[in-house]
């Protein structure tokens, strides 16, 4: 696992150059698979681990206490959380749900060692800092969609960002799905699919939708 582990880090972070850094990465981390469907964090969970994603894809939630979620990003290989990364710094519980949309690998970084790198290594600083600035423009677009785009702009923007994330014309999303995670009504969802549809934009299937071309929206 040390191979896979050592491997995994060349590959997907390139940016940890520190020889010593490496050496504890390798000494104090380990991969963790997570099955599709299920998760790698629920809301209110005591995070202990970090999460580097490897392989796979994580969506990224806020979840209300009557389990209306919101969509907020994905993670791909290369990738953590920030929030996860502002959890750690202080009380330790997940202010967020991640989903693993497909199997998913990551490598866990256990959080004691949060404030001891973030001090010595100037590469896991740097990528703190960066991962922080690229997750912060994203949930700036995202609350930038939902303040100033009518439903349907948003509708649009959410089936492109699936689209782009996993690579695929054909999104396995269900009406009710796509209702959870925009926070609205599953009667609001399908009867702005069925405008799209008649437009052309998209093909509604059984549990499935497939994208045809979206600048006809």
């Amino acid at each position: 696992m040390d191979e896979d582990l050592k491997s995994a880090i060349s590959t997907h972070f390139p940016e940890f150059t520190e020889t010593e850094f490496k050496s504890e990465l390798l000494e104090e981390c380990n991969i963790r698979h997570i099955p599709a469907g299920n998760p790698l964090v629920e809301m209110g969970q005591q995070i202990r681990s970090i999460p580097l994603v490897i392989h796979g894809k994580v969506k990224i939630f806020r979840e209300d206490e009557d389990g209306h979620e919101l969509f907020l990003y994905y993670l791909e290989p290369g990738d953590a959380c920030a929030i996860s990364f502002s959890c750690t710094l202080h009380d330790n519980i997940s202010k967020v749900k991640a989903l693993a949309v497909e199997d998913t690998d990551v490598i866990s970084v256990p959080v004691r060692l949060m404030p001891h790198w973030m001090s010595i290594y100037r590469s896991w600083y740097r990528f703190v800092i960066d991962t922080y600035n690229d997750r912060f423009d994203e949930l700036l677009a995202a609350l930038d969609s939902i303040a100033f785009h009518r439903l349907d702009e948003r509708l649009v923007d959410y089936l492109e960002k699936n689209q782009r994330a996993l690579d695929t014309d054909v999104l396995n999303l269900s009406h009710q799905e796509i209702a959870f995670e925009m926070n609205t009504s599953r009667e609001v969802i399908s009867r702005l699919l069925k405008k799209l549809e008649q437009k052309g934009a998209v093909k509604i299937g059984r549990s499935k939708l497939e994208i045809i071309d979206l600048t006809l929206a």
